[in-house]
């Protein structure tokens, strides 16, 4: 239910121009002509924002009013507003802003997650590429009038937006692929100097070259970047070891995600066991590095070559679909990163192929930390789930826990289900459709197994009823992959 002060904030914007408000309004303002997408009030309360600092995620509130088309709208009223106030304060000194820094950060989770008509990282970072490009061409006067340009990203926000007289920082996730490559390279080369400053604290690359994400890699603020994704970029060992240097120049990194790279160390020759160790040594040289992801990457045999000069243990480390054998698996168990594992993503491993034993070995001994656990696709039935159960069990900080595309039975997963329930932080369990409720239907002479839907249903109702019987109503059990997002390592 909306608050009062809510109420009255929807009935003010329906007036325009906006009458002279108190300055602490100005938020709850800005919450319901978001909501009401009224994005001509939402120019006017930016262009007479009354604090250093906007930020976008915190003001709107649940992502969920995100996701249609209208919110895009919204967000692109509000970066225009940014850059008409810029051209204002250059025409007229007087008329300065008090804003300094716009926080686009966390708006939309993932780019995967959203739905096509909402609000992706894509979508985001284009428009923000554009205003820096549409900014820039007045960066001459700008200059002509003697700003003073700051040359480094601050750690606190008001901080500063103090120590800057003109000018907008703007914090936000990047994204870039094959369409939006040139407007962000033009964007980010605007450089320090620029009015409006992209400071990026996550960067994704997806379908573009090494060269190209070295480009805007050199092009980013070192001090503000923490987290690089780089997927379906076909690197290769060859390509990883040629962008990791350019990585070392960014002190608060501390997330690497290399997913379908076409990284391929199985058959070493005596020149790609030289870039490995290249590989190896560059990683140990980034110090705040806490999480890896090199899914889909084939290491059979050799994730210790990867990890072996890493300095500090890593807290999340995504590992699926790798090839990664025993050996592998027992490496892990015995380095100093088990014990300081929060998140581990071993799915679309077959585990009836000696992995475990080593499966439950490593499980013990990161059973003290681990939040999330994913073991999607690993080809397990019922005898390996109950092997594995005793010291699932001993996972007491466990919150995630993925088994989806497994064989399980029905009995198996509600057992499951029961012995779980003492585990206080478990939220969210993606169970797979269980075997038993699959049947053989038969179309033009042709069968298939499909799903038995109401089987199904009465699965998942006993499911629910089990978990409000035990009052636990807050933990979700689905067989459903689609809705339901990955818990940020971050968030942890």
């Amino acid at each position: 239910m909306d608050s009062l002060l809510f109420l009255c904030a929807r009935r003010v914007i329906v007036q325009r121009p906006l009458p002279a408000l108190p300055a602490h309004l100005y938020p709850v303002l800005f919450q319901a002509a978001f909501r009401a997408r009224t994005a001509l009030v939402l120019q006017d309360l930016v262009a007479a924002w009354p604090f250093p600092v906007l930020h976008f995620q915190r003001l709107v509130g649940p992502r969920e009013l995100l996701r249609d088309y209208s919110c895009t709208l919204c967000v692109e009223s509000v970066i225009q507003a940014v850059v008409v106030q810029l051209r204002r304060e250059l025409e007229e000194p007087s008329r300065a802003s008090s804003l300094r820094v716009l926080d686009m950060t966390r708006l939309p989770d993932s780019v995967s997650g959203d739905t096509p008509a909402g609000l992706t990282v894509w979508f985001i970072t284009e428009a923000l590429a554009k205003a820096c490009v549409e900014v820039s061409k007045h960066q001459p006067e700008f200059q002509r009038h003697g700003s003073k340009w700051p040359k480094a990203c601050s750690g606190v926000a008001t901080s500063a937006a103090a120590s800057q007289p003109l000018g907008v920082d703007v914090h936000t996730d990047l994204s870039v692929n094959r369409t939006s490559y040139e407007i962000l390279r033009d964007a980010l080369q605007t450089g320090a100097t620029s009015p409006l400053r992209l400071k990026c604290r996550e960067f994704e690359a997806a379908d573009i070259s090494g060269s190209e994400i070295v480009t805007l890699l050199e092009s980013l603020d070192p001090s503000c970047l923490r987290r690089v994704e780089l997927c379906f970029n076909n690197l290769g060992l060859t390509g990883l070891s040629e962008i990791l240097p350019h990585l070392l120049r960014f002190p608060e990194l501390r997330s690497l995600k290399f997913r379908y790279s076409k990284v391929d160390v199985r058959h070493l020759t005596p020149e790609s066991a030289m870039t490995i160790r290249s590989v190896a040594r560059q990683l140990g040289m980034l110090p705040s590095l806490q999480e890896l992801n090199l899914g889909s990457s084939q290491l059979s045999g050799n994730l210790h070559q990867i990890l072996c000069d890493l300095q500090a243990p890593l807290e999340s480390l995504e590992l699926g679909y790798c090839s990664l054998l025993p050996a592998d698996l027992t490496f892990l168990s015995q380095s100093f990163h088990a014990a300081a594992l929060k998140r581990l993503d071993l799915s679309g491993h077959n585990i009836s192929q000696g992995l475990l034993e080593p499966l439950r070995l490593l499980l013990e001994e990161t059973s003290a930390s681990l939040m999330h656990l994913d073991l999607t696709d690993c080809d397990m039935d019922d005898s390996h789930l109950n092997a594995l159960l005793p010291t699932l069990l001993r996972c007491s900080r466990l919150r995630f826990l993925g088994l989806h595309d497994n064989s399980l039975s029905t009995a198996t997963i509600k057992d499951l289900v029961q012995k779980t329930l003492e585990l206080p932080d478990l939220h969210l369990v993606m169970y797979p459709i269980p075997e038993d409720c699959y049947k053989l239907e038969l179309w033009d002479s042709v069968s298939d197994v499909v799903e038995d839907e109401e089987l199904l249903a009465a699965v998942n109702e006993e499911i629910s009823q089990l978990l409000e019987n035990s009052g636990r109503t807050d933990l979700i059990w689905t067989y459903s992959i689609l809705g339901y997002r990955d818990l940020d390592y971050f968030t942890l």
